[in-house]
């Protein structure tokens, strides 16, 4: 059950903040490099790179599409927060907040999610666009692939931190309650599963 205020017997167990958790943001970071990396070589033997632009003879349909790959990406990262938000106000019924914290796009709720909510609230964008753009890149052409591709890569490499938040949220108990605010995310575990400042 989702509420809109902090019901009477939870309190907060757990805060996550990439803002001042820094370890923890270059971790997630590092994974995100990683997962790109694997991506891209994992393609690039299959599709050259030059399918999409030509180094040796670069034309000016080579030039456009790297240039129309700016507002994609725009409109993918803009896309993704509003289907979280989207989510957060289907399950809350309040409104959600959009914003802009240091190289962070995000959307935030001061509702309370039961986790199965949270979850799906988590990653439905990743796995939308996951499976809208593997559509795009089994239908394009060839010249084409890299410029699904490299949105693909963004998709997954780019959500490493709403897996961790997702993975997270699998290792509270069933009943936790999570507030996403964007920026942070609380947890909110019953009194009585509390044992000191650890679960």
């Amino acid at each position: 059950m989702n509420y809109k205020t902090l019901p009477t017997g939870y309190i907060l167990c757990k805060v996550v903040n990439l803002q001042k958790q820094r370890k923890l943001a270059l971790c997630i970071s590092a994974a995100s490099i990683g997962i790109a990396i694997v991506m891209i070589f994992a393609a690039i033997f299959f599709i050259p790179f030059t399918r999409f632009i030509s180094f040796s003879q670069p034309q000016a349909s080579d030039a456009l599409r790297l240039l129309l790959l700016i507002p994609a990406i725009c409109f993918y990262v803009v896309s993704h927060e509003l289907i979280h938000g989207l989510l957060m106000r289907r399950y809350s019924g309040v409104k959600p907040k959009y914003g802009f914290s240091g190289l962070y796009v995000y959307a935030g709720s001061s509702a309370f999610f039961a986790r199965n909510s949270y979850l799906k609230i988590a990653l439905a964008p990743v796995f939308t666009w996951f499976l809208l753009l593997l559509i795009a890149n089994l239908l394009l052409p060839d010249t084409l692939f890299w410029f699904a591709y490299s949105l693909q890569i963004l998709n997954i490499a780019g959500a490493s931190g709403d897996f961790y938040i997702a993975w997270v949220s699998k290792t509270m108990p069933a009943d936790v309650l999570i507030r996403d605010q964007g920026y942070e995310m609380e947890f909110y575990c019953r009194v009585e599963k509390v044992h000191g400042d650890k679960i």
